[in-house]
């Protein structure tokens, strides 16, 4: 019944260090059906970033160009500097019925509820407190004092917007809160319009108890 399933986006926002980016990976490396979308930004690579691995790392004038071309799904500004979802890629995994995973901020989120409303799966990752959210920032040692309080201003921002998703979690532990999301995973994916084959199956047992 599952054959040719479409895959679906899973989303995951949250406010900078509350955990949404190693969340993502650590799942993606974990379920062998789920693949991590990489997203294309003009910030930038810090020193243990790849690209094409981390991110896929343009000019602006190539970003631009990109949106006028529609090959984004979705794009935003953050901190100053652009990201955004090559569409390709994307839309290759979900018609070969793999799931893809989204590490992306509220306003990539309305874009993808937007254009692929039956496709998507939203998850707010929210801190225990401000304080740990601030203590994890620092403790990353990548950014200034300077860029640590701009990130703290904007998080009041980001977790505003935190109604707007299908699911809210709280990252107080976690383990337990990957476990969370595996769970919600596995219960999307069951989702009746996401089974191609179900229609089939139960009109078949519709007519052998007929017979």
């Amino acid at each position: 019944m599952m054959a040719n399933r479409r895959g679906l986006m899973l989303v995951l926002s949250s406010p900078s260090g509350a955990g949404k980016t190693t969340l993502s990976r650590r799942l993606s490396q974990s379920d062998p059906n789920t693949s991590l979308s990489i997203s294309v930004t003009t910030r930038p690579p810090r020193p243990d970033e790849a690209d094409g691995d981390d991110y896929i790392f343009v000019s602006e004038e190539e970003f631009a160009r990109m949106i006028e071309a529609g090959e984004l799904l979705e794009y935003a500004t953050v901190f100053g500097h652009s990201y955004g979802t090559p569409r390709p890629a994307v839309e290759a995994h979900l018609e070969a019925g793999r799931d893809v995973m989204f590490d992306i901020d509220w306003q990539g989120t309305q874009q993808l509820q937007d254009k692929s409303k039956g496709d998507v799966v939203r998850i707010f990752i929210l801190p225990p407190s401000m304080a740990a959210l601030e203590e994890r920032l620092r403790s990353r040692g990548q950014d200034s004092n300077e860029t640590v309080a701009s990130r703290m201003q904007q998080a009041a921002t980001e977790i505003s917007h935190w109604a707007e998703y299908d699911y809210v979690l709280i990252n107080r532990d976690f383990d337990e809160c990957l476990a969370e999301i595996k769970e919600i995973l596995e219960v999307e994916r069951m989702r009746r319009s996401r089974r191609p084959g179900l229609v089939q199956f139960v009109k078949q047992l519709v007519e052998d108890a007929e017979s």
